[in-house]
């Protein structure tokens, strides 16, 4: 355990707090990064370009947070749902997260699957699938989805 200040992710809170309580009885942590194991493997399935398509380790994944703020400030969550099977001790965690883009004040509202492995009280694997069209609608560069003809 690391005592790691959480202050520079404050832009992530509410993301930190869905997990949390989905995560709630199946592992320890006393905050975000301290709930993955130390070797975690994180891999972005589908993403946007240039993002990271696989980060492993607790302290890499910090590192690759760390500045997220400086993109978007979320303001909350919704339709989050969990599904958890004990048997492969797999969550798979369905969620909207909701914020605003910081360089241009627009809304941010991305849709998010993660298949998150539990092992000995750590997250060890995770999945992550986001829907890129909403990134490049919230940065301004292509209409939101389901917005094409609408205006």
């Amino acid at each position: 355990m690391t005592s790691r200040d959480m202050s520079k992710y404050a832009a992530m809170r509410p993301y930190f707090e869905v997990v949390a309580k989905a995560l709630e009885g199946l592992v320890d942590g006393i905050d975000f990064f301290d709930m993955h194991a130390e070797d975690v493997v994180v891999e972005y399935i589908i993403t946007v370009p240039e993002y990271p398509r696989r980060v492993v380790g607790r302290d890499a994944l910090a590192e690759l947070y760390s500045d997220y703020g400086d993109s978007i400030v979320q303001s909350g969550s919704s339709n989050v749902h969990r599904y958890y099977d004990p048997e492969k001790s797999v969550v798979v965690l369905e969620y909207t997260m909701h914020g605003t883009v910081v360089l241009t004040g627009e809304p941010y509202v991305n849709r998010f699957i993660s298949v998150i492995t539990v092992k000995d009280r750590k997250i060890v694997h995770w999945r992550d699938y986001l829907d890129p069209l909403a990134v490049f609608a919230a940065f301004g560069t292509t209409p939101a989805p389901g917005t094409q003809g609408t205006q």
